[in-house]
C-alpha cells in the first residue's frame, strides 16, 4: 500500500477544514440565538431574505449565489456607481501593476547599490529607517495636493507600499553573497557591472524575489484601503459603496474575491521564486 504524499494529506486537512468552516458558516446564519424582523424593502437592501429567525449576515448559499452572478456578468457597466467586478478588478489590478513595476525599477538598483557599498548602506540607512515606518495610507493626502488626480495617488502610494521589502532583500541578499566568488571574480578582472549581472545577480535572485513576493501582497492589499479612501472606481471602491447600499452579501462576495486574487498574485511570484531556487 503506498503511503500517501504530504501534498495529498494537506490537500485532504485543507478540504475537510473548508467544509467545516462552511457548515459552521451556515449554522450561525441560521439565525441560531439571533431573531430579527426585517421589512422586506430593508431585507433586499441587505442581500438576505425577510424571515423570521434567520440572521441579516448573509450564508454561504447566498454568497455563492450572488459570486455566480457577478461572474456571469463581470464587465457590465450601468453607470459611475454601477460596474461589474470584473472592471472593478481590472482598474485595481492595473493601478497595483503599474505602482509595482516603478518600484521594482526604484527598488532594485538602490538595493543593489546598498548591497555593494558600505558607504551608501550607512548614508541611505537613516533615511530608509524614518521612511520606512510611515503608512501608506499617510502619503494619501499629500499625494492627491500635488498630484491632484486619485487614480495617480493610488499608484503612488502603491508605489511607496512596494519599495520597501524589495529594497531591503536586494540590499540583503547582494551584501551575503559569497566572498570567494566575489574574490575570483576580481582575480578574472570582471568590471562591477559584469560582475553585478553575472554573480551577483543570480547569487542573489531568490532573495529579491522573496522581496517581490511580500510587496505584492502589501500593495494588493494596501490598494484596496486607498480605493475606498479616494472613490472613483476599484475593487475597493467597490466594497465601500456596497457597505453604502446595505449590501452585505456583496461586501462578502467582493471580500472572497479580494482573497482569491491576492492568493493568484502571490502564488506567480512563489513559481517565479521557485524556479530560480530550483531551476530545472
Amino acid at each position: 500500500m503506498k503511503t500517501v504524499s504530504l501534498a495529498g494529506r494537506a490537500a485532504v486537512v485543507s478540504i475537510a477544514l473548508f467544509v467545516a468552516f462552511i457548515l459552521a458558516w451556515h449554522v450561525a446564519t441560521r439565525g441560531i440565538g439571533s431573531v430579527q424582523q426585517m421589512s422586506p424593502e430593508y431585507a433586499k437592501l441587505m442581500g438576505v431574505t425577510a424571515t423570521q429567525g434567520k440572521s441579516a449576515m448573509p450564508g454561504p448559499l447566498d454568497v455563492g449565489a450572488k459570486l455566480w452572478e457577478h461572474l456571469k456578468r463581470p464587465f457590465y457597466d450601468n453607470g459611475p456607481n454601477d460596474k461589474g467586478v470584473g472592471i472593478q478588478l481590472a482598474y485595481s489590478i492595473a493601478r497595483v501593476g503599474v505602482g509595482y513595476l516603478l518600484a521594482v525599477s526604484f527598488a532594485i538598483p538602490i538595493g543593489f547599490l546598498i548591497g555593494m557599498s558600505p558607504l551608501m548602506s550607512r548614508a541611505l540607512d537613516p533615511f530608509i529607517q524614518i521612511l520606512k515606518p510611515i503608512s501608506p495610507l499617510a502619503w494619501m493626502p499629500l499625494a492627491l495636493y500635488t498630484i491632484k488626480d486619485s487614480g495617480l495617488s493610488s499608484i503612488f502610494v502603491i508605489f511607496i507600499c512596494s519599495l520597501w521589502p524589495m529594497m531591503i532583500n536586494t540590499a540583503f541578499g547582494v551584501s551575503a553573497v559569497r566572498k570567494e566568488w566575489l574574490n575570483v571574480a576580481k582575480t578574472l578582472e570582471v568590471g562591477t557591472f559584469r560582475r553585478a549581472f553575472t554573480v551577483i545577480l543570480p547569487a542573489a535572485a531568490p532573495t529579491i524575489l522573496t522581496g517581490m513576493r511580500i510587496s505584492i501582497g502589501i500593495a494588493w492589499l494596501v490598494i484596496v484601503a486607498a480605493e475606498m479612501l479616494v472613490g472613483g472606481t476599484g475593487i475597493g471602491y467597490f466594497v465601500w459603496n456596497e457597505w453604502n447600499n446595505l449590501s452585505i452579501t456583496n461586501v462578502v462576495t467582493a471580500i472572497l474575491v479580494i482573497g482569491l486574487v491576492g492568493m493568484v498574485l502571490d502564488q506567480i511570484l512563489a513559481r517565479f521564486a521557485k524556479l530560480v531556487t530550483f531551476p530545472e
